[in-house]
């Protein structure tokens, strides 16, 4: 998928659980584990904006594209 997530990356720089972040963001440990491997299909603004004001960070450090050489 070209939309990779890098949640771990800002936890690690914010020393910060899974869990922990789950319950301040509001969503369960097991929603936000399917957002942070890729797998969730979708992302509600208001769920992307809750991660960015707990992280202190911007949109564009928890999401960013890579062309994998894919062709539509």
């Amino acid at each position: 998928m070209p939309i990779v997530v890098d949640i771990d990356v800002m936890l690690a720089r914010r020393k910060m659980s899974v869990g922990e972040l789950a319950d301040r963001v509001g969503i369960t440990p097991a929603n936000l584990a399917v957002l942070k491997n890729g797998r969730a299909k979708a992302v509600r603004f208001t769920t992307l904006e809750a991660l960015c004001e707990v992280l202190e960070c911007q949109p564009g450090d928890l999401l960013r594209w890579e062309n994998n050489g894919e062709v539509d």
